[in-house]
Formats: C-alpha cells, sequence, structure tokens
C-alpha cells in the first residue's frame, strides 16, 4: 500500500525534534512492503542542517514554503491508499489539512498524526472555529505521539472517529552503544532546543543544579540557548547532529530528560530522547511524568527527579557502577519492549482494520 506522509521533516532534525519519530516508524513500516513518500517543507533552513541523505526506504518530496508548492504536492495525496497530515509540519499547517483531505480518494485511510498532542488539543479548546475541529469529521483516525487515555478522550469528545496513540520507540539500527567521545564528557548532559513551555523546566530541572554542583560538570546541546545565563561549569555546544546522539548520550556519567510543560501535565508522553538514551546504554535520569513505569522501572531502569532537589541528590550520590548497571538496564528493557517494529506491528494492523472495515462498508 502506498503511503503519502506530510510532516514536518524526515531528513532533518534541526528545530525539529519529530525527525527521529518518523525516521524509526516509517523505516519499520518500509520493512512490511509499505511504499511511502514523505513530503516536507524547505522552511526554518532544515534543508541547510540536514542529519541525513533522502533513505532508500521512503521517497523524500522537498517543496518549497510556498502556497503554490504546496497545493501541488497536496495533489499528490490523490495517488495513495493511506494519507498521512501530521501535526507541525510548520508552514500552512490548517491549509495543507485541507488541500490533502480536499486531494484524497474517497476510499482512501485519511489520518491526523499529532506529535504535540497537548498542545494541539489546548489549541482547539481555545478555539471553537479551529478549522482541525472541521477537519476530525473528514478523518477517519487521529494518532498520537503519546498521551494515553487523558488524549484519546479528549479528541473523541472533540469529535474524533477514533484516537490511538503510537509511542515513541527504538530504532537499534540508528540509536546504540557506541564508544565515549571526549567532546561530550560530563557529570550530567541535557539535549533539548530551547522552546517556551520547556525553558523554566530546563532551568530548575537542570541550570539550578549545575548552579550548586559547582564540582560536577554539565553538558547543554540544542539550539537557542545561546544567551541563557548560565553558571561556568555548563558547557553549551548549541545544536547536535543526530549522528553524535549516542555519543553525547553515552559518555556523559548521566543524561536527563526534561519534558515540556504540557507533556509532562498530561503523563503518558515519553519523549524520543528517553529511547534514544535507553538504546545507547545511558544512564537516564528523567523528570516525573505520570506512566512512566509502563516503559521503564523506576530505580532500575530509570532515575526518576520530581524537582531540581532530586537532581542535586541524585548525582550527589551516583557512582559509575550505579550509572553502567541503569544503562545496562535500560537497554535490555527497550530492546525487548519498544522498539520502532514493534511499534509498527501496532500501525500495520490498525491501517488493514481500517482499510478492511471501509472495504466492507464500500460492498
Amino acid at each position: 500500500m502506498k503511503i503519502a506522509f506530510y510532516g514536518s521533516s524526515l531528513v532533518s532534525a534541526y528545530w525539529n525534534g519529530a525527525a527521529t519519530y518518523y525516521r524509526g516508524l516509517l523505516r519499520a513500516l518500509a520493512d512490511k512492503g509499505y511504499d511511502i513518500t514523505f513530503y516536507e517543507p524547505d522552511v526554518y533552513d532544515r534543508q541547510k542542517n540536514r542529519d541525513i541523505d533522502p533513505p532508500e526506504w521512503c521517497k523524500v518530496v522537498v517543496y518549497e514554503g510556498t502556497v503554490e508548492a504546496l497545493k501541488a504536492v497536496a495533489r499528490c495525496a490523490g495517488e495513495a491508499d493511506i494519507v498521512v497530515k501530521a501535526s507541525g509540519v510548520g508552514f500552512e499547517d490548517d491549509l495543507l489539512l485541507d488541500e490533502v483531505l480536499d486531494a484524497s480518494r474517497l476510499n482512501a485511510l485519511k489520518i491526523f498524526w499529532d506529535v504535540d498532542a497537548p498542545a494541539t488539543l489546548a489549541e482547539l479548546r481555545a478555539a471553537p472555529e479551529h478549522p482541525l475541529r472541521k477537519a476530525l469529521q473528514r478523518i477517519d483516525l487521529v494518532m498520537t505521539y503519546g498521551g494515553g487515555d487523558p488524549v484519546v478522550n479528549a479528541y473523541r469528545s472533540l469529535g474524533a472517529r477514533d484516537c490511538i496513540p503510537i509511542y515513541n520507540a527504538l530504532d537499534p539500527q540508528t540509536h546504540h552503544p557506541v564508544p565515549d567521545d571526549g567532546r561530550f564528557s560530563a557529570d550530567l548532559g541535557f539535549l533539548g532546543n530551547r522552546l517556551p513551555d520547556r525553558e523554566a523546566r530546563v532551568e530548575h530541572f537542570f541550570l539550578e543544579p549545575a548552579s550548586r554542583l559547582t564540582d560536577k560538570t554539565f553538558l547543554l546541546g540544542g539550539s537557542g540557548w545561546q544567551d541563557k545565563l548560565m553558571s561556568s561549569n555548563v558547557n553549551y555546544i548549541g545544536h547536535v547532529s543526530t549522528r553524535d546522539h549516542n555519543a553525547f548520550n553515552v559518555t556523559p556519567k548521566a543524561v536527563l530528560n526534561i519534558s515540556r510543560a504540557s507533556m509532562a501535565e498530561n503523563g503518558f508522553s515519553p519523549a524520543t530522547r528517553v529511547f534514544e538514551a535507553a538504546g545507547a546504554g545511558a544512564c537516564l535520569i528523567t523528570d516525573y511524568w505520570e506512566g512512566i513505569e509502563l516503559f521503564l522501572k523506576p530505580g532500575e531502569e530509570v532515575l526518576v527527579a520530581r524537582d531540581g532537589q532530586d537532581v542535586v541528590d541524585i548525582l550527589a550520590g551516583l557512582t559509575s557502577e550505579q550509572a553502567l548497571a541503569i544503562g545496562k538496564n535500560s537497554l535490555q528493557r527497550v530492546l525487548a519492549d519498544h522498539t520502532y517494529a514493534s511499534r509498527a506491528e501496532t500501525v500495520d494492523a490498525l491501517f488493514r482494520q481500517h482499510m478492511g472495515a471501509r472495504m466492507e462498508a464500500a460492498e
């Protein structure tokens, strides 16, 4: 079956945290025989900061950030059996959704794939006339990056026919243990772009502990932090290419996951870096969010901090031996239970179920 997937970017993770999610899941679906074309706009300098070349398992179509170009690629939806419009494409999202739905064949499976459901739902609640509210009537299935029952129930209450979370996972071909790299030496590393609903939490969970633990070294990677006030023991290195993520994760004694505020409040939304760090065999410290025990066992496979003081206490008592043991345990867990191959099994079953139901209804 042919999939037309309209998203932010497959080839660039620059200001695009969903890239590794797309790569892992779509590669796994391609391995199951799907013929996939990914359509992405040339915006935010992403094409100037590519992490990968277009892969052999997916055709990538890059279009200019113009309405004319958008409408041209939207018409390609008419060639697909399954049409996916992701959230956060980054250029005229509402128009793109309408154009894609208009172009899709009557019997095509039409999906809205929300990679930031808590934020999207907040927008919908605040705007009764939001275009997505009306579009839900034309969409067969909403799939989400995460969110659990709160997100599922919220989407159904807004008129979605169905909503299924497909959680982040590990692609072992991309994220795996590598040797230490001296560029990333530190007691604690954090990798994340500077975003409005994350900044205060980064201050609380990372920058404040760094200012208190002056005898320890901290490593900050990601875009947008260059003018942020930070203590002298924080080494800010800017954007980190995905080709260096494994080394960034495995070299520090521990790495930190800090959820965006909306995802932490909602729960059941493990970030990609949770599985990427575990896949590299890193010792992961994560901020607390409801549902974490469904993915990694606190205390054995992950360390959990409810506030900045917890980060201070964990680092003060963490030995190298403990860190190595936690990294080993987390790697074993994600390889067993949380790979994109297993997520693709779920997605494939959902696609076939919904396509089968459509065919029965047409007979």
